[in-house]
């Protein structure tokens, strides 16, 4: 390398690190500014219990339930929410039995069917597979996984053959939620949520078969039970622009 050419690589590194300085910050106000979003929302579906009563997942079992949520993004990647779900049983008729079991002798010995109400708060972190929060996608979606963990507040009845039922009981336990979702943005602002979670409990009193009047060999003690929530969801979203920090004038050599 000549001399020459090393001066003319100098001077454009000069010009170059001169005009940083000069336009660099303006730049990155207007190209880079950090965003970050929070929503709000609420989703309608199915809560489905799955234990002695109900030993195997079933669509037709689904009881209806509401749920509202609050979430806010971490990062590209992952997210944060908090949400509050309910379920209540509306007509007397439409309890929790699992009919393609009733010929096995299990069934057959309990003939029993379950009346649950259950209120969950629960907090939990969402992983996206894809950029959802960059506006410039399009369409803008993204399939999420999620875990985390719940408390339950629940309410059971159990009613046997023969107008024999126990009186309803509210008991509380512990949950982990877990499952997948699809977020899709309908605009700037609305968004449309599915999703299909199941929660693992730590009790096996959802069904109220293992007290006292009845014998523990009714129920199985070393399999708890477990619920779950699928359903559908609009949510709001809030857009935040983070101000960069403030830098102090410093004075120049001739100041």
């Amino acid at each position: 390398m000549t001399l020459r050419t090393l001066q003319q690589t100098l001077l454009i590194c000069l010009f170059l690190q001169i005009g940083s300085v000069f336009f660099g910050s303006d730049v990155n106000a207007q190209t880079s500014q950090p965003v970050t979003t929070s929503e709000i929302g609420i989703g309608i579906g199915g809560a489905n219990y799955k234990g002695e009563i109900a030993p195997n997942y079933r669509f037709l079992n689904n009881q209806p339930a509401v749920t509202v949520f609050y979430r806010r993004d971490m990062s590209n990647a992952l997210t944060l929410r908090g949400g509050l779900m309910g379920s209540h049983r509306i007509v007397n008729d439409n309890t929790f039995s699992d009919e393609a079991f009733d010929d096995r002798p299990f069934h057959a010995y309990r003939q029993a069917e379950l009346r649950l109400s259950l209120l969950e708060l629960s907090g939990v972190v969402e992983y996206n597979f894809l950029d959802y929060y960059d506006r410039t996608q399009s369409p803008r979606l993204s399939p999420y996984v999620f875990v985390g963990v719940a408390g339950l507040l629940y309410n059971k009845k159990l009613n046997f053959a023969g107008n024999e039922s126990k009186e309803f009981d509210t008991d509380m336990t512990v949950a982990i939620p877990f499952g997948v979702g699809l977020k899709y943005a309908l605009s700037t602002h609305w968004n449309l949520g599915l999703e299909f979670g199941a929660r693992k409990t730590f009790t096996d009193k959802l069904d109220h078969l293992t007290t006292e009047e009845y014998p523990e060999n009714i129920a199985n003690p070393h399999d708890n039970d477990w619920y779950f929530y699928n359903g559908i969801s609009i949510s709001y979203t809030f857009y935040r622009y983070n101000c960069p920090p403030i830098y102090k004038n410093r004075p120049g050599l001739l100041d």
